[in-house]
């Protein structure tokens, strides 16, 4: 029992130890490592960053792209809008006018129908 526990504490130390080990980074100035291989692996990873910039950048793109042709949507409805609204101003002008006489007809009329009692009494 005593070997047992022993034994299973060594491996639970021995395998800590080499996890530890298993996660250090290889450097590039050891001997067994090709230098070119080194470079080739640094442009790799480099264009590997590269393209994925790329890819950033044309998304990017694509999205300047939406939103300016939704502005261009939006812009062609407020000009509509405007336009619509400048109509219906005018509009609005002419009918107030227009109340505008009718009301003065009416009230002329009034003052004359009044006149005319007076002078029938």
């Amino acid at each position: 029992m005593k070997k047992t526990v022993l034994t299973t504490i060594v491996l639970f130390l021995a395998s800590g130890a080499f996890a530890a080990d298993a996660f250090t980074p290889i450097e590039a100035n050891s001997g067994s490592v090709n230098p070119q291989a080194a470079q080739s692996a640094v442009k790799a990873e480099e264009s590997l960053g590269n393209t994925k910039i790329q890819n950033a950048i044309l998304q990017i793109d694509n999205a300047q792209t939406e939103i300016r042709n939704q502005l261009l949507d939006l812009k062609t409805k407020y000009a509509d809008v405007d336009a619509q609204y400048v109509s219906v101003k005018a509009e609005r002008k002419e009918l107030k006018k227009q109340l505008n006489q009718s009301e003065k007809r009416l009230k002329a009329l009034d003052k004359a129908k009044e006149k005319m009692r007076k002078n029938m009494l």
